[in-house]
């Protein structure tokens, strides 16, 4: 589950305005705007080397930060739009969402499989194979899970994960309202051929008599 919330520092721009964001961007700052939770709007700039060391990190928009803008109270946030430069793909506009604790929001969560060394159908030689890397959940921003944790231990192959599977936070569910397919577990693709060879192979006194005289 989440844990706790990190900060997430930016300054107010008092300036507004296309002209005032390329200033911003020529400043080595990334313009943003904070909307939503019954206030105005309020537009910020944020660092772009912190920007960009975030987002190597990985899970931002699905991360709940604690924003610290000089000036104002501090406000919990998610980001809901990362805009970026169409050539060099690098962030250019932020837009996050002031969020309450018991806001519900829809977020795609990753998955992560654990416990590897303990599932016998890895150690017979079978495949992992998953279906969705991450899932979209309708969650309580007080309660965002850094992952989905799929737990391998014990299961067989032929086996499928399905969502029921895993356990997921109090008072998150699903958007997909069915039990739908995370990964499966199947034999080796060698296993496999060599056991269709088999079924091929037929042995002389299966050979009907028809079939078997010469023209």
């Amino acid at each position: 589950m989440a844990g706790k919330v990190p900060d997430f520092e930016a300054t107010l721009r008092t300036d507004t305005g296309k002209g005032a964001a390329r200033q911003a961007r020529r400043d080595g700052l990334v313009p943003g705007v904070v909307y939503g939770g019954g206030e105005d709007p309020i537009s910020i700039n944020v660092p772009f080397n912190v920007l960009l060391k975030r987002l190597k990190a990985g899970r931002f928009l699905s991360t709940l930060f604690n924003l610290k803008v000089e000036g104002h109270d501090d406000v919990r946030v998610i980001c809901r739009n990362v805009q970026r430069h169409i050539v060099k793909d690098l962030p250019t506009h932020l837009d996050f969402m002031r969020l309450k604790r018991t806001t519900k929001i829809n977020l795609f969560i990753g998955v992560e499989f654990i416990n590897e060394e303990d599932c016998p159908a890895l150690k017979e030689g079978g495949v992992l194979i998953p279906v969705r890397n991450e899932v979209e959940l309708i969650v309580t921003a007080g309660d965002i899970p850094e992952v989905l944790t799929v737990d391998l231990t014990g299961l067989e192959l032929g086996d499928t994960i399905t969502i029921s599977s895993i356990k997921l936070p109090a008072g998150a569910k699903a958007t997909i309202d069915r039990d739908f397919v995370i990964a499966n577990l199947q034999a080796p693709a060698a296993l496999t051929s060599a056991g269709d060879d088999e079924d091929d192979v037929v042995e002389a006194g299966d050979v009907p008599a028809t079939e078997a005289k010469e023209d």
